[in-house]
């Protein structure tokens, strides 16, 4: 995989959970199949009731709200303060995690990545914003409503969900992106 490619939410495949306790849209992955094999791998998941996650030994996790009023974590026992829309939080993949949804159900987004593999820095915009990134793999994820980039003077509208992958460029790449939209970027441990 290299270039930019956009991904559109329409196409996303869906998946079972690993608990079985529901269903993911996967957005994006470096390798593998299922749920095995990636060393990173961008998701959407509705969750419906409160109740535990999948256990990814050997990952981190990063996990934003995008839709609803907010849950709570708790990780290894201890309750996490109240994530709301945007806000991200990282945990351990191997750590016993429970949500409780205080105002009902919720859409995520989700980075799960191996930190043997790969370096990882997720951040949420909110309007304009220019920076430039020499990390192997950029992605945008529109964060529900429409999203302008421009990468390198080619410039895209996402619309809610949608994606933009840069990856397997050599150098550092200028991004500029318009509304709200989170940035993902990948780097290869020891390259």
């Amino acid at each position: 995989m290299s270039g930019v490619r956009v991904l559109r939410a329409r196409d996303y495949p869906r998946m079972p959970w690993k608990n079985g306790g529901g269903s993911t849209e996967e957005i994006a992955r470096d390798a593998g199949e299922g749920l095995e094999g990636f060393g990173w791998r961008l998701s959407i998941a509705d969750i419906e009731s409160s109740g535990g996650f999948s256990r990814f030994a050997g990952y981190q996790r990063i996990i934003s709200v995008l839709q609803g009023e907010g849950m709570y974590l708790t990780v290894d026992g201890q309750r996490s303060r109240l994530l709301r829309v945007f806000d991200a939080f990282a945990f351990k993949g191997d750590s016993e995690v429970a949500c409780t949804l205080p105002g009902g159900g919720i859409r995520d987004f989700n980075l799960i990545y191996a930190p043997d593999l790969y370096g990882a820095r997720l951040q949420w915009f909110e309007g304009r914003a220019r920076f430039f990134s020499d990390a192997g793999t950029v992605v945008v994820f529109a964060g529900g409503g429409e999203v302008g980039v421009e990468v390198d003077g080619g410039g895209v509208l996402l619309g809610g969900y949608d994606c933009l992958l840069v990856s397997g460029r050599e150098g550092v790449v200028g991004v500029e992106v318009s509304g709200v939209c989170c940035v993902v970027e990948l780097t290869r441990v020891g390259g």
